[in-house]
């Protein structure tokens, strides 16, 4: 589990094949003083496991249905990436509840400089509109926002300077490719409800005290 605070800007120094997977080797220096084997990092938010270590590497195996689901199929090498440990349960939790698990991805549509910040917007496919509400939260590429506008099938995220000076937002370009996760606490919602509220059940919210 994470947060969405990225902790530090990683760079991809060497990509390997492993079957239809990659492994890849990140550089990175604050993460690592209590990195160990088996621990998880969120890179551009998504969860991979560590599982070999060096004094300022560390290396994480992606498969197949990572590499499909997500961008990190889509890294090269020199690429700088966001960084998350997992969080620990003493923690303050500055963010929102993330998991890790991307949900698809998006394009980002317009970056508009404001007074003190970026607009940015995203576009996203039209059945995840369900989990996108006005001030809830979303993680993009790893990074903790909240949603400030929604329509059908994008949204509108306001980011401050440090964050957008702490994070690879500061090379985003119209077009580019971004993983999204959704708030989880909607999905397991809507996972609670939907028995309750089928075509057959005669329930709708009608029916709720």
């Amino acid at each position: 589990m994470f947060t969405g605070l990225i902790e530090e800007i990683g760079e991809i120094k060497a990509i390997r094949p492993i079957g239809n997977g990659r492994r890849f080797t990140i550089g990175a220096r604050k993460i690592m003083n209590d990195l160990k084997i088996d621990d998880s990092v969120a890179l551009n938010g998504v969860c991979q496991t560590v599982v070999k270590l060096s004094e300022d590497t560390f290396e994480v195996e992606a498969v197949e249905e990572t590499l499909r689901k997500t961008t990190l199929g889509k890294l090269n090498i020199s690429q700088k990436i966001n960084l998350e440990r997992a969080v620990r349960l003493n923690d303050r939790l500055g963010g929102h509840l993330v998991q890790g698990h991307v949900d698809c991805t998006g394009y980002v549509l317009s970056i508009i400089p404001e007074s003190a910040g970026k607009n940015l917007w995203v576009s996203f496919p039209t059945k995840f509109r369900k989990y996108v509400v006005p001030v809830g939260s979303i993680c993009i590429d790893g990074v903790s926002l909240t949603v400030a506008k929604v329509e059908a099938d994008k949204l509108m995220v306001a980011i401050i300077p440090h964050t957008w000076n702490s994070t690879i937002f500061k090379e985003l370009k119209n077009g580019k490719e971004v993983n999204l996760e959704f708030d989880i606490i909607g999905k397991y919602i809507e996972n609670m409800t939907n028995p309750h509220f089928s075509q057959n059940s005669g329930i709708n919210f009608d029916y709720l005290p």
